[in-house]
């Protein structure tokens, strides 16, 4: 399993749907921040609108899709410069509709992530505030047959619909932390986006062999670069470090040992890399703010 779909598994989640916004004319729909463990995002099969959030704007065309992992309150914008034209809500089908009586000029899903506390948590924590993928709508957009199912779906509410809902979401979540193979900046692509074949294949062994000990030298030959290389490329690439990179994927696998399985501590911390539990419980409270033992016990209450 590539490393994507490997973290993916990892964090436990449930995608929904919220409501689909079939809107002509002039509208702002405010987004409340989202309870602990739920990350929003937006996706614009049609049209285009804009997204307010943490003081900046991020303009969405057809075929954009929008996750925020911080995001606490924030505005979609449609058509802010045509009158508005009322729109009605109508909660038939799998998913709520809100729709205004004139042909509408975007075709919007909005919707959220759930994930329980671990490997969700870090994973999350360690992306960008905005992860911002354009596939466009065209024959050879992912983006093409994913909206038409979903737009199906969406209307239907047949036996199952939830559940294939649900399952593209996460099908959308994984185009976003792929990327969409254009040049962005690092503060606006995942580290999960590179490109680069040498930074690629870092990012694959860490993740699926995350007990070996791994120092900075070993990826650049993994990489095929010198050190001082890697380190350069891989910060530019990813907006962070090779050895945060590090210790962040072995949390997030720790963590998903943590609450999917009995494994003790001691088993744990050498499976990602640790031959001292002590070592291990520093690195794990230093990443994610709790103690192996508490994130489990959590976990079980929950």
């Amino acid at each position: 399993m590539d490393a994507v779909s490997t973290l993916i598994r990892m964090a436990r989640l449930e995608g929904a749907v919220d409501v689909r916004c079939l809107l002509a004319g002039r509208h702002v729909l405010d987004n409340p921040p989202g309870a602990p463990g739920e990350v929003p995002f937006h996706l614009l099969l049609d049209g285009r609108c804009a997204v307010d959030v943490g003081g900046r704007t991020v303009d969405l065309r057809a075929g954009d899709v929008l996750v925020l992992p911080r995001a606490g309150r924030h505005q979609v914008r449609v058509a802010a410069e045509a009158p508005p034209v009322a729109a009605e809500r109508d909660d038939a089908g799998t998913v709520a509709t809100l729709r205004s009586a004139a042909p509408p000029a975007v075709d919007l899903f909005c919707g959220r992530f759930t994930h329980p506390p671990g490997a969700g948590e870090i994973l999350f924590a360690g992306l960008p505030d905005v992860v911002h993928a354009s596939f466009g709508t065209g024959s050879a957009s992912p983006l093409r047959p994913l909206g038409e199912l979903l737009r199906g779906e969406a209307a239907a509410g047949g036996a199952g619909a939830g559940a294939v809902v649900a399952a593209l979401c996460e099908a959308l979540l994984a185009l976003a932390l792929r990327g969409d193979g254009t040049a962005r900046t690092a503060a606006a692509a995942p580290w999960t986006a590179v490109t680069d074949p040498g930074l690629r294949a870092v990012v694959d062994a860490v993740v699926h062999r995350p007990h070996e000990p791994w120092t900075i030298a070993g990826l650049a030959r993994v990489a095929g670069v010198s050190r001082a290389t890697l380190v350069r490329h891989f910060s530019a690439a990813t907006g962070t470090g090779v050895a945060d990179f590090l210790t962040r994927t072995r949390m997030t696998v720790a963590a998903d040992l943590l609450t999917g399985t009995q494994l003790g501590l001691d088993d744990i911390a050498l499976r990602v890399g640790y031959r001292s539990t002590s070592a291990f419980g520093k690195a794990f409270r230093a990443a994610t703010g709790t103690t192996p033992a508490r994130l489990r016990r959590s976990v079980r209450r929950g």
